[in-house]
This record gives structure tokens, C-alpha cells and sequence, in this order.
């Protein structure tokens, strides 16, 4: 079944709806929108629905994220649609209860589980920041990751292999308190013990750490990422209940020039399959994010594009 959704956002919140409860998944908050009539395309089919059960006029919406979820009754395909701009005011024309909450609200309330994906992609900026190797930056290193942050980076992974465990939680706790202070969430490139003993806001698993588990190693107050390389190991990222991954290598790269590249074609496939938020990873440039959104990527993942940068 093919399903289209709307996250109408205005002010930084988000509206949604509650379905009644005789119901499929009946009592739970949703994002507006239905079924996609036969012969109909996604767009047109969302502007119908919204005026149907919102009364509203799309104006602009651009594609957010594409969902296959299997419910125990029934499969579904969510495709999810960003509205920035609409004429009208909502309504529930179908005696449905409304509510505008702020998208950092959002996991306070029941969804479907179709929905969970839906909710972090848009907590999730576009641009995600890896770090160098810290012993090749020097004392260089927190210069150039606060100026990424003063740029507008929110989100960063802490990679450090050449580190001992003890000189990466000293670093880690560090570059924690650096984030706090722009509000940026930081993911450690390391143990679920060491994100809990620096209080970190995440986690970041290699594929073979991915492929390894069979549930999430941390709860759900925590993020989760994970490198993925093929579709097999977007599924599993997706089985276990991580909240995003990056796919890579998109583009050749410096460090790697004669390494195998998948280009945008398999890229934007195996996204349209995943059950999660995904960013492109590999070559990628500032200038790269209107193409890997476009081949239904969250955003970019980079280290060089993104360290020690003036402005996003």
C-alpha cells in the first residue's frame, strides 16, 4: 500500500494528527495524509489528502524520506513530504484532534512504528561532520572543530583510531563540552561504555560492529549510527532499530582515489529500500547536498567539506 504523509512545519513545529480509534493503529498521532489513489503521483496525491482531511493548499513540498515498513496486517510504503508553505488553516475536517508540537517533541508522543524513521529525519540536520585523525591536527584540532561549529555543524562523530582508550575519553570529554556550548549533538567513534562514562549523545558503529549485533546496544535516549556499504547492511541497520546511517563510498576521495565507488544511481536505490535516514558519504562537497537529497539522502557526511569550514 502506498501512503503519503505530510510534516507541515511552521515556526519549528511540526503538525499532526490523531487517529481515531476504530482505526488501523487507532489512538496513535500521525502525520497527515493517505492513501495514494491509482494513477495518481505522490505530489498530487498529498495536496488531495491534505484538503480532504486539513483544508489546506499546498504551496511548497519537497520529499523528506521514503518508508517500507511491514506491519503484522499489513506492508506499507510511506512516502513522507516536507511542507514549508500552505495557504489555509488547519483543521480537522474529519473530527480528528490536532496539534502543533516542536519537532525536539516529537519522540514524547505514541507513533506507528512506520513513523519513528520519519521523526528522526527531521531532528537530523543535512550536514554530518567526521572528524581527522586528531594526531595529524595537533593542537590545531579543537581550533578547527569549533570553527565547524561556529559554521553550523550540529553534529559530529569523534573518529580517532591512532588514540589510546585513555587519551580518546580525555579528548572525547573535551570535545563534548565544546559541542554542549553550540548545542551540537556528539557521537563517539568508539564503545557504548565510552559514550555513557563521557555522556555523549550517541554512538557510531563500523559495519562490522553493525553486523555483528542483534539489538540496538543502547537505549533510545541515545543516537545511533552506523557505516554501511551495501543493502545488506542498510536492512540490518534497520532490523536492529539504528536511527541513521551513512552510505559510502559515493564519490572517489582523496585518501582512497582508486577504491570502487558506488555513484548516485545504486546509492539513491539501495536509500529507497532502507527503513532509515541515510547520509552519502565519500567525496562529498557542500555543494554535493541538493544532489543527495535529490537521490533521497538525508544529507552529507564528510570530513574535509566539513572541518574547520567558515560558513554552511
Amino acid at each position: 500500500m502506498h501512503i503519503v504523509a505530510a510534516a507541515i512545519i511552521r515556526d519549528g513545529k511540526v503538525l499532526v494528527a490523531r487517529r481515531h480509534r476504530d482505526a488501523h493503529q487507532g489512538g496513535l498521532w500521525e502525520f497527515p495524509g493517505g492513501k495514494v489513489e491509482p494513477g495518481e503521483d505522490a505530489a498530487t496525491a498529498l495536496a488531495r489528502e491534505l484538503k480532504e482531511e486539513l483544508g489546506i493548499t499546498v504551496e511548497s513540498a519537497t520529499p523528506l524520506i521514503e518508508i517500507p515498513h511491514d506491519y503484522a496486517d499489513k506492508s506499507i510504503l510511506l512516502a513522507v513530504w516536507q511542507v514549508n508553505r500552505f495557504s489555509g488553516e488547519a483543521r480537522g475536517c474529519e473530527g480528528q484532534p490536532l496539534a502543533w508540537v516542536a519537532i525536539d517533541e516529537l519522540s514524547q508522543r505514541e507513533f506507528p512504528q512506520a513513523n519513528l524513521p520519519v521523526i528522526t529525519a527531521l531532528q537530523l540536520p543535512p550536514y554530518y561532520l567526521i572528524t581527522p585523525d586528531p594526531a595529524k591536527e595537533g593542537e590545531l584540532f579543537m581550533v578547527r572543530l569549533e570553527a565547524s561549529l561556529t559554521a553550523g555543524v550540529t553534529l559530529v562523530q569523534l573518529r580517532a583510531k591512532s588514540l589510546t582508550r585513555g587519551e580518546y575519553k580525555r579528548l572525547a570529554s573535551r570535545v563534548k563540552a565544546l559541542c554542549d556550548r553550540f548545542g551540537a549533538a556528539l557521537l563517539l567513534n568508539s564503545s557504548a561504555e565510552m559514550v555513557v562514562e563521557v555522556g555523549a549523545d550517541g554512538l557510531h558503529l563500523s559495519g562490522r560492529e553493525l553486523m555483528s549485533l542483534g539489538t540496538r546496544p543502547l537505549g533510545r535516549s541515545y543516537r545511533l549510527s552506523a557505516s554501511c556499504h551495501d543493502a545488506a547492511e542498510l536492512k540490518q541497520a534497520g532490523a536492529i532499530g539504528i536511527d541513521f546511517a551513512v552510505l559510502s563510498p559515493v564519490m572517489p576521495t582523496h585518501t582512497h582515489p582508486g577504491a570502487e565507488t558506488l555513484g548516485w544511481q545504486p546509492f539513491q536505490q539501495w536509500v529507497k529500500a532502507a527503513s532509515l535516514p541515510v547520509y552519502a558519504l565519500g567525496g562529498m562537497t557542500l555543494e554535493d547536498l541538493p544532489t543527495a537529497q535529490q537521490a533521497g539522502a538525508q544529507g552529507v557526511a564528510a570530513i574535509g567539506a566539513l572541518w574547520g569550514v567558515k560558513k554552511l
